[in-house]
């Protein structure tokens, strides 16, 4: 007998959520507990880049330009303040995050979807002055739903399975645990399970050409744990990415940055869906996201590099792994300064499960 799939419809949703399960934490934070970055050092090459760029002249927020930097410096900047409590700092923060509310207007979800998540983590390192909180909240409310180019933050979400999608998903993700919001951060729980292929859950993806694909009867995310085409390892290849590399499969793997572009929103996700509870996530589909990063170094021989690489550090805090990285790494399109902030362990918080019904 086959299993019961869930749909992501509110009843289905609303049972499925009661398996999910959660984690007591030590802190709210969205991103990174007070206590762990008091404990960072304030010397050495990492700690020097985060310092450099809280530094530097102040970048205009225009969260509409999906190259602007403003919001990986508005990060550095709470990141500085979080360390060493100098008031400039936070009250930088408050500024840049006042002036990027509505600049979001003249662009697409891919702008807003990558510069998001930067303002919404320094807002909640820092903490906003009550009627700019309110504003806040009521911004990060609003474009969810805010129609930009005909696409929604939500829509992009639950229906691109690419970079696109995978960034949507962390900049929502930020905005629901800044708004408290359990229920949203739930749902967007289950579509990551289904994003990285688990087929108990009906997904709702508009997947593209195939040959990348382990399992073209039942496209995911990352491929399977074990997958192969022609005898080939496709064990851990996000395809819907991959696809752009070429006309058609081919090997060796080439080098396709997109990849690393969904990572950037993939590895976002699954730190704050920990920090949210999920102690498990990096466990899901077999360690889907180890089994990412192993096909990309190990297989296609194709370590990050650039704006990429500040996730291996991650990736070698949660795994154990000991994934070649530069340090001084450079900050992604939405978070960053992970060689800093994840260049050692962090002692995980106790897991406990959500009460079944």
């Amino acid at each position: 007998m086959k299993p019961r799939r869930q749909t992501l419809g509110a009843a289905a949703l609303a049972a499925a959520l009661l398996a999910l399960p959660g984690t007591a934490l030590a802190c709210r934070g969205v991103w990174l507990c007070p206590d762990d970055l008091r404990a960072l050092p304030t010397e050495g090459v990492a700690w020097g880049a985060v310092k450099l760029m809280a530094d530097r002249g102040r970048l205009p927020p225009h969260v509409a330009d999906q190259n602007d930097n403003a919001d990986v410096q508005t990060l550095a900047l709470a990141l500085v303040h979080g360390r060493t409590g100098e008031e400039r700092y936070r009250t930088a923060v408050i500024e840049q995050v006042r002036a990027a509310i509505g600049t979001e207007r003249s662009g697409n979800v891919l702008a807003l979807a990558r510069n998001l998540p930067g303002y919404v983590i320094a807002a909640d390192m820092v903490g906003l002055p009550p009627d700019l909180d309110q504003e806040f909240q009521a911004w990060l409310r609003q474009v969810l739903d805010e129609p930009l180019q005909g696409a929604t933050l939500r829509s992009i979400h639950e229906r691109r399975p690419n970079n696109w999608g995978t960034h949507a998903g962390s900049a929502r993700l930020a905005a629901a645990r800044y708004l408290g919001d359990e229920v949203e951060v739930q749902r967007i729980a289950l579509i990551f399970r289904a994003w990285l292929g688990d087929r108990s859950v009906v997904h709702p993806f508009r997947f593209g050409e195939a040959s990348w694909q382990g399992d073209p009867g039942y496209p995911a995310g990352i491929n399977r744990a074990g997958a192969t085409r022609d005898g080939k390892p496709l064990d851990g290849v996000l395809a819907d990415d991959q696809r752009r590399c070429c006309d058609g499969f081919t090997w060796p793997p080439p080098h396709e940055n997109y990849v690393y572009e969904a990572l950037q929103g993939v590895v976002a996700q699954a730190q704050m869906l920990a920090r949210a509870g999920y102690a498990d996530v990096w466990d899901w589909q077999d360690k889907a996201l180890l089994r990412a990063f192993r096909w990309l170094y190990e297989v296609a021989d194709y370590p990050a590099t650039g704006d990429d690489s500040w996730q291996p550090y991650l990736i070698n805090q949660v795994y154990g792994t000991h994934y070649p990285a530069p340090s001084p790494s450079r900050p992604g399109k939405n978070v960053g300064f992970t060689d800093w902030t994840h260049g050692s362990p962090i002692a995980p918080p106790a897991a406990h499960v959500l009460p079944q019904q």
